[in-house]
């Protein structure tokens, strides 16, 4: 979009002022549209570094023209010329503006119509090439706006082949540099944004490493933990901060995301000991933590509970947790038993919920010995040791299936085929909170 109009400002308020009068013009015809869209732009990037120098500045401005009349009597016309203009301008301070406009208008409307659009119009290519140009990088406060429009748009849909084609080795290399390079300081701005996109783009992979297999058309490598496989010891701050953010988190479709990722992980032979020792002692005690303080009243809880039972797994089995002296073996015990004994806190088990808790208990180290199975009993003398065992090996077709979902060998005693796909299936929209026994 060509700026047409200058403007002359004296003060904040006139600022506000001229916006307010840009964003609430009546008009029907395009050419009028998209001349109020050029003053709109015109004025934000001219006074840019007078006025809207914080976040909260940002999203101000860009909701003035989100709750504005010009917006709410054309919306998709509106959307559409902005998306063109984050497609073809090169101008950073246009970027932001534009690049705002589509993030909050995407979080705010409720129906992922925006977040769609972009997809529809070719975007996601667009932003894996803002976000590695050096122009763009010397704009921190831009460039996490990119990373997180990336995330936001990528998370409520399937990226097509040619979106992944673009994301090749050198752009997660670049992205995991990013989280090694920022402060030590978890609330550091840049750790949210650049781990939540390789978060959504692990499930992207996923998701169509599964679909294609089913299809028969080939396999897809995931590039992210391809990294992790490859230089791993390089890049360890990326997986501290996984445990920080399971541990805090509260959100059910994130807490997913990183499921997935350390699921992929431990069931790599490459990456099951990717995590330091006392890291991965922590990410037991949150996951056991996590796993009693689910409430088991609905599809949702059970579903997430499956998921950290299928995590569970690998990380007994292949992690440094299976080596002597075995981290919190007889809490483990307790845990499970508990996970699978009616009566307690938990509502009639479920089937999946029963399996799962069969299969964490068929790992060696873990099988029980008089003493332990005695600890482990309920009130009414149930023991754990009276699961049956399961067969923890994985038949040629099931390894073939999981080297072609990770893109590359995954040790014996890695899950079924069936557990992979109920990996990658498992979603929540965003926005849901994971409900706690403590707040019942």
């Amino acid at each position: 979009m060509a700026f047409e109009v200058s403007y002359n400002l004296e003060n904040e308020q006139q600022f506000w002022d001229e916006l307010d009068d840009i964003t609430s013009t009546r008009c029907q015809e395009h050419e009028i549209i998209d001349n109020a869209l050029r003053s709109y732009l015109n004025v934000t990037t001219n006074y840019k570094s007078e006025y809207l120098q914080t976040d909260y500045s940002v999203a101000k401005c860009t909701f003035r023209l989100i709750e504005g009349e010009l917006f709410n009597t054309h919306k998709e016309y509106v959307r559409r010329q902005i998306i063109y203009c984050l497609l073809q301008e090169d101008d950073n301070p246009t970027l932001h503006v534009v690049a705002a406009f589509l993030l909050y208008d995407g979080r705010n409307n409720g129906t992922d119509i925006t977040f769609e659009m972009m997809q529809k119009e070719g975007v996601f290519p667009r932003l894996v090439e803002l976000i590695r140009s050096p122009t763009v990088q010397e704009d921190t406060r831009l460039h996490q706006m990119l990373l997180e429009l990336m995330y936001e748009s990528s998370r409520i849909q399937r990226l097509s082949w040619e979106d992944l084609m673009t994301v090749d080795d050198t752009f997660i290399l670049y992205l995991l540099d990013i989280i090694e390079g920022v402060s030590d300081d978890a609330e550091d701005p840049y750790h949210y944004p650049v781990i939540r996109v390789l978060l959504v783009l692990n499930e992207q992979y996923l998701v169509a490493s599964t679909t294609y297999h089913a299809s028969g058309s080939g396999s897809v490598t995931n590039r992210v933990i391809k990294a992790l496989s490859t230089h791993g010891m390089t890049y360890k701050t990326f997986g501290c901060n996984l445990i920080l953010l399971l541990n805090r988190e509260s959100e059910t479709s994130l807490q997913l995301l990183i499921l997935k990722v350390l699921y992929l992980l431990f069931g790599n032979t490459s990456t099951a000991e990717y995590f330091y020792t006392n890291d991965l002692h922590v990410l037991v005690d949150v996951i056991l933590r996590n796993l009693i303080d689910l409430p088991s009243d609905s599809a949702s809880t059970n579903a997430l509970r499956h998921t950290y039972l299928r995590v569970l797994h690998p990380i007994l089995a292949h992690s440094q947790i299976s080596k002597p002296p075995h981290y919190k073996r007889e809490d483990i015990l307790r845990l499970l038993h508990l996970l699978v004994t009616s009566g307690h806190h938990f509502a009639p088990v479920d089937e999946t919920t029963v399996r799962l808790v069969k299969r964490c208990t068929s790992v060696q180290w873990l099988q029980i010995t008089p003493t332990t199975a005695s600890n482990a009993a309920d009130s009414n003398g149930e023991a754990l040791a009276q699961l049956p065992e399961s067969s923890s090996s994985v038949g040629k077709g099931q390894k073939e299936f999981a080297r072609r979902t990770l893109g590359m060998s995954v040790d014996d005693g890695s899950e079924s085929s069936t557990s992979v796909l109920a990996i990658a299936e498992h979603t929540e929209k965003p926005g849901v909170q994971t409900p706690s026994r403590g707040n019942q």
